[in-house]
């Protein structure tokens, strides 16, 4: 008989195949048609793994520029913080409480007010803060503080709880300062100076102690005058007790001048420890990403492998 072959143009479910006995069957086919689609990406996978096996240190030497960077601008912030140019300096302050026993008494009868004067001299070299403080006052009653060189005041100056308050920009300079009483009593805080360097200590830039003490003194040292103050208490009616006041001030002098220094090894580890942030939030990335594509190619490797080897079993 005469073998019989399916027209071309004919479709059928299950088409003959014409094959020497032997050959592979039609699933191992297919394999072989995906082994070669493979193997078309493969070179290009080659071509990575070769430019990687140019440089195999090629971790270790990303590691140790990283390190080499981190140790360099660690010891740069530690020499900037270790030897810097600037010299810490501290006042010592001396608080006065003045003698207000004498009082000078003064009656208005059109007014029909009292009014008490206190007069004080105080030490005029470095005279930072200035205080007035009454109590016992009757209702409606004011207190003032007079001084002929201008002292700066603020109602919330000395107010620990002050909020967006800031002395060098909503105090205000006078030759005298009023407050009314509240709860019988008032307080009146003054400045000479809104100048910060000169109170409770500071900082100066300078390249040697010498020239430091100096640029310390001249911010420091000051004379006000006159140093006459004049607290006035006026109350209404006609009263005959005094009602009773506290009159302070701070004088300070420069104590002592040093370099201004930080504990070496807590600044060094500090600094390093900013570093290797820096640069962890860079490196962590592309480090992933280098092992994720190792990863990814170690599979697709492991994956021709095998069927590499079903190919080959199949063949033999």
């Amino acid at each position: 008989m005469s073998s019989r072959r399916t027209p071309s143009n004919l479709a059928t479910k299950h088409p003959y195949i014409n094959r020497p006995a032997g050959r592979l069957s039609v699933p191992l086919l297919l394999v072989g048609k995906y082994i070669r689609a493979l193997m078309k990406i493969l070179p290009l996978r080659q071509t990575m793994r070769k430019a990687l096996a140019q440089n195999p240190n090629l971790l270790r030497t990303l590691l140790g520029l990283s390190f080499t960077l981190i140790l360099l601008l660690t010891y740069a912030v530690y020499g900037a913080t270790v030897s810097p140019d600037y010299y810490v300096y501290q006042n010592e302050t001396t608080e006065t409480n003045h003698d207000t026993t004498v009082v000078e008494r003064q009656y208005n009868e059109d007014k029909d007010e009292t009014t008490w004067r206190w007069y004080f001299s105080v030490d005029s070299a470095n005279l930072t803060w200035v205080n007035l403080s009454a109590n016992s006052l009757a209702s409606g009653s004011q207190i003032e503080l007079q001084n002929a060189a201008g002292i700066w005041s603020h109602v919330s100056l000395g107010v620990s709880d002050a909020r967006e308050f800031s002395c060098a920009v909503n105090c205000v300079k006078s030759t005298s300062h009023l407050r009314n009483e509240e709860s019988g009593s008032a307080i009146i805080t003054a400045l000479t100076s809104t100048e910060p360097a000169r109170r409770d200590g500071g900082s100066v830039a300078a390249t040697s102690l010498e020239q430091a003490i100096e640029y310390a003194r001249a911010a420091v040292e000051y004379d006000h005058e006159p140093s006459i103050f004049v607290s006035v208490v006026i109350e209404q009616g006609n009263r005959s007790t005094s009602p009773g006041i506290e009159f302070t001030t701070v004088n300070e002098e420069l104590m002592n001048v040093e370099q201004f220094s930080v504990d070496a090894v807590t600044e060094f580890a500090w600094a390093m420890a900013a570093v290797i942030g820096c640069f962890t939030m860079v490196l962590i990335p592309s480090f992933t990403v280098f092992f994720a594509a190792r990863a990814k190619d170690a599979r697709k490797q492991g994956q021709l492998q095998k069927i590499e080897l079903i190919t080959s079993s199949a063949e033999e």
